[in-house]
């Protein structure tokens, strides 16, 4: 399912309040938190150009934090080892970075691509 797909069924109140009660226990069990990464550290930036634009778009402290990030979660997955519960990231850390540059740079793409569909009609 794609970026666009989650977020558009995240935002039908009554899915959303259908799958509330699973979140946490999903997120834990998904268990990204602890090799220390974030939700946005999960986003697939090879295949999308969004989110690559998006991602060349971030403070250079928030790209360091990241690149930081990922290198840690290969480390644990490479030693096959979870960072020490004190190193977890707690759920009020896992703040989107990334989501509102991506729907900027969603939004400019589209805008971007309206403007290049226009025809130009030439009259003699």
């Amino acid at each position: 399912m794609s970026f666009k797909a989650t977020y558009s069924l995240a935002h039908i109140p009554w899915v959303r309040a259908a799958l509330k009660p699973f979140a946490g226990p999903y997120v834990t069990a998904a268990g990204y938190r602890k090799v220390g990464l974030k939700y946005d550290d999960l986003v697939q930036i090879d295949a999308d150009p969004v989110a690559t634009e998006a991602l060349r778009r971030l403070p250079a402290h928030e790209a360091d934090a990241r690149i930081f990030r990922m290198r840690r979660a290969i480390q644990c997955d490479l030693t096959h080892s979870l960072l020490p519960k004190e190193q977890w990231i707690r759920p009020e850390e896992d703040t989107r970075y990334l989501t509102p540059i991506v729907k900027d740079v969603a939004a400019e793409f589209a805008e971007r691509e309206a403007f290049d569909t226009g025809k130009v009609v030439v009259q003699h």
